[in-house]
């Protein structure tokens, strides 16, 4: 996360990736309860103050200093600064064992998802184990075949994006790095278009 460029937010609105995220994060929360869950690059924070409404016990980091201070404005002292280059969690939030963590849209961003896997590692350990649920851009070979022949590869990996995506996963790559890191892999979800072409994708993994 080194030269990181702030996302810009100006309101706490949702963002239009949560249309096809919220529903299968919701029904994989449901298998589970008494989480505590961090939500790490939780942006403006809309996903975990939705959360909170719903009664669960959720908190939030991300480098975005406009993000988090949006966000804080519903739930005040429920959301904290962090470089995702740290190691450790903000100090006010080193006390509570996070059973669950969220990371919505974030990997691909990183130029370090070791560091990433590290990190999400120490929390969930810190707390006896746990579940680690993330999503990202699906990519496969049918959906790169598809932007190859439909002339839009250029603008769907676009290299003028300033703080954009660097990292492109597939369900392969992602399962190899999560097991790489300690984490096995308990399910995986398609999410947004028909299949093999999703948009996103969201692994679930425990530790």
């Amino acid at each position: 996360m080194s030269e990181y460029v702030d996302y810009g937010y100006t309101s706490d609105a949702y963002d239009h990736v949560h249309a096809y995220l919220l529903p299968p994060i919701l029904k994989i929360l449901a298998q589970r309860a008494d989480r505590t869950i961090l939500d790490v690059g939780c942006g403006n924070g809309w996903l975990v103050n939705h959360l909170i409404s719903l009664g669960f016990n959720a908190y939030g980091t991300d480098a975005s200093i406009t993000g988090i201070e949006i966000a804080n404005r519903k739930n005040k002292e429920r959301f904290f600064v962090q470089n995702l280059s740290q190691d450790n969690l903000p100090a006010s939030l080193q006390s509570h064992r996070f059973n669950t963590i969220i990371s919505s849209e974030v990997i691909e961003h990183l130029y370090s998802p070791k560091h990433y896997f590290n990190f999400c590692h120490q929390v969930l350990q810190h707390a006896g184990g746990g579940e680690l649920i993330v999503s990202t851009p699906y990519h496969g070979y049918l959906k790169n075949l598809a932007l190859a022949l439909s002339g839009k590869m250029d603008k769907h990996f676009s290299a003028g994006w300033e703080g954009g995506h660097i990292k492109f996963w597939s369900k392969q790559s992602l399962s190899r790095a999560l097991a790489g890191h300690g984490f096995k892999v308990t399910q995986f979800v398609g999410c947004g278009r028909m299949p093999y072409l999703w948009k996103s994708m969201i692994m679930c993994a425990d530790l």
